[in-house]
């Protein structure tokens, strides 16, 4: 049977200790008890977790035998530069895109980010690093995404490297299976999605200048959400088939 995943708050010694919102879940809805064994994520090492303690504000594991090193996925070298869009969209889209697998995400103040939801995003990054690491430990994954502060697209592209592809409403020719094909096996990749209304004309010049490469999803329009969920699958699949 597997094992619920869990990633620790907290690390002493042997004992490792989840706080909040994931005490109080594997307290109220899995109703844990003294004894059940999980498997916690401790200092980049999963473990055999026994629990030794158990409230609804805190509960505490007994350490074990080590199951496995995380240190290969920290290396999955994706990042996904996100432009803000409507909150509980976002939402989802970090949950999403963390089950796949992505190793950071980077939320991007585009021309057309609405006003109120740009002030409001530099409240915003503690909750979704808290989503990324629910949606984490809910996929089996041994360690979050970094979720970065909202970021200027200037600041962007300036710290920007590796492989870089922008999704593009007005590429109509070069699909994004082919642009990322050009560049596979190099890692890392940094994936660019817009905002609600797509990216303006300047912000399009000014990831050329930068050395982004434009790709497309196809004829449709896509949701924001749906473009970054759809078009890390296809990263999914092109890098599974490449390796």
């Amino acid at each position: 049977m597997t094992r619920r995943r869990w990633i620790a708050d907290k690390i002493e010694g042997k004992q490792a200790f989840l706080h909040a919102q994931n005490a109080e879940h594997l307290t109220k809805v899995l109703r844990a008890r003294i004894g059940q064994e999980f498997e916690v994520v401790a200092e980049n090492r999963v473990y055999l977790g026994r629990i030794k303690q158990v409230s609804e504000r805190e509960v505490v594991f007994e350490l074990s035998q080590e199951l496995e090193s995380v240190e290969a996925e920290a290396k999955s070298g994706i990042t996904l530069w996100l432009a803000v869009f409507k909150f509980d969209r976002m939402e989802w889209a970090i949950e999403k895109a963390t089950e796949l697998g992505v190793a950071q995400i980077v939320p991007l103040i585009a021309q057309r980010s609405d006003a109120h939801l740009v002030t409001a995003s530099q409240k915003r990054a503690e909750r979704w690093r808290r989503i990324a690491k629910e949606a984490s430990q809910q996929s089996r994954r041994s360690m979050p995404p970094e979720v970065l502060d909202p970021v200027k697209l200037k600041q962007a592209l300036a710290s920007a490297n590796g492989a870089r592809v922008i999704l593009s409403e007005y590429e109509k020719e070069r699909q994004l299976g082919v642009v990322l094909r050009e560049f596979y096996p190099a890692e890392p990749i940094s994936l660019a999605v817009g905002p609600e209304g797509g990216w303006t004309e300047k912000e399009l010049e000014a990831f050329s200048s930068a050395g982004w490469k434009a790709a497309s999803l196809g004829p449709n329009i896509l949701r924001a959400e749906t473009a970054a969920i759809a078009a890390l699958a296809v990263v999914a699949m092109i890098r599974d088939s490449s390796g």
